[in-house]
């Protein structure tokens, strides 16, 4: 019996950078691809089995971390990133045609998409009013249905490129022009992606305690073994105020001896910590490790300890650079 197709979702509709970045994955292009109007939904199909991965958006080089997917993977049935993809972002503004820049009062775009362009839109639509839109395909292509109460939308340059009903009245119009986002490819949990060598670990640390040092101990667990974060964020839980948990990046796989030495520090710590995903990374930089942090230097200092129990004679098989000499 043939294999049944491959299912993906996306943040979409079509022609969004979501999608764009979903392309990137090798077998997107001929598989089913299932647009979501939210991140909730996109992974809610994932959990419920309708889709087998999805698309999400996590991090943006100018607005940081999307709350929306860091807040969605933290919470509920868990889930697994399975590969990382960067999109290089540019927009353009798109309204009917015969519309002029000087007639729009109101403005519809993604949120992100609306504080990477606001600079832009402050100086050449200043009493233009914003409108949230789920996505900015959405907000594009909702100019095309007649019934929105917006004049133009920030969008891709792709979706204006494709429907024949919009009118590009200006290009280029973020404020960063190297703007990057990274998405997220999401799963069920399963068999790990091999480790490469240039890898990132994700995990989910809730605040066991409001209290001085909390945080500390956390990193901790990170900068003893020598593991580099690439990011952290706080976010609420929605529990009470004051309760949060901590969104982290870190260099490494967890097929690394100092990587799965740090996840056991964290877990002793704050047993509800959430694993989310060992994948490779989308631009390829190799993890710098320390010899004293090397899968060898954890395995050598673990054979001296058995040795030690056992009573038998200690005989180091590795030795560091900072270790004294005679």
């Amino acid at each position: 019996m043939p294999a049944s197709p491959v299912t993906y979702t996306f943040l979409g509709p079509a022609g969004t950078f979501t999608e764009a970045a979903l392309l990137q994955v090798p077998d997107a292009a001929a598989a089913i691809r299932i647009p979501s109007s939210n991140v909730n939904t996109a992974l809610d199909k994932v959990r419920d089995g309708s889709a087998d991965a999805a698309m999400v958006p996590i991090e943006n080089s100018v607005e940081g971390g999307v709350s929306a997917t860091l807040d969605a993977i933290a919470t509920g049935k868990e889930l697994r990133i399975l590969r990382e993809a960067l999109v290089p972002i540019s927009f353009v503004l798109v309204a009917r045609p015969g519309t002029r820049i000087e007639d729009i009062r109101r403005i519809s775009t993604h949120s992100h998409a609306w504080a990477q362009c606001r600079l832009w839109a402050d100086h050449n639509i200043p009493n233009a009013e914003y409108i949230p839109g789920s996505s900015t395909a959405a907000a594009a292509m909702g100019l095309l249905e007649g019934d929105v109460h917006y004049d133009a939308a920030i969008c891709a340059p792709i979706v204006a490129t494709e429907q024949p009903g919009l009118t590009v009245l200006a290009e280029n119009i973020g404020d960063n022009p190297g703007a990057v986002t990274r998405f997220v490819l999401v799963g069920r949990p399963g068999e790990l992606p091999e480790p490469t060598g240039s890898d990132k670990t994700t995990v989910v640390v809730p605040l066991p305690e409001d209290r001085p040092g909390a945080l500390m101990e956390i990193l901790d667990q990170f900068a003893t073994r020598g593991v580099n974060l690439s990011r952290i964020e706080s976010r609420p839980t929605g529990q009470y105020l004051g309760h949060y948990f901590f969104s982290i990046d870190a260099d490494g796989h967890v097929a690394d001896a100092r990587m799965a030495d740090a996840l056991a520090g964290l877990h002793r710590i704050s047993p509800a910590t959430r694993f989310v995903g060992s994948y490779a990374r989308a631009d390829g930089h190799r993890t710098v490790v320390e010899p004293h942090t090397s899968d060898q230097a954890f395995r050598a200092a673990h054979a001296w300890v058995k040795d030690i129990l056992s009573g038998a004679s200690v005989v180091p098989e590795y030795t560091s650079k900072a270790s004294p000499t005679a």
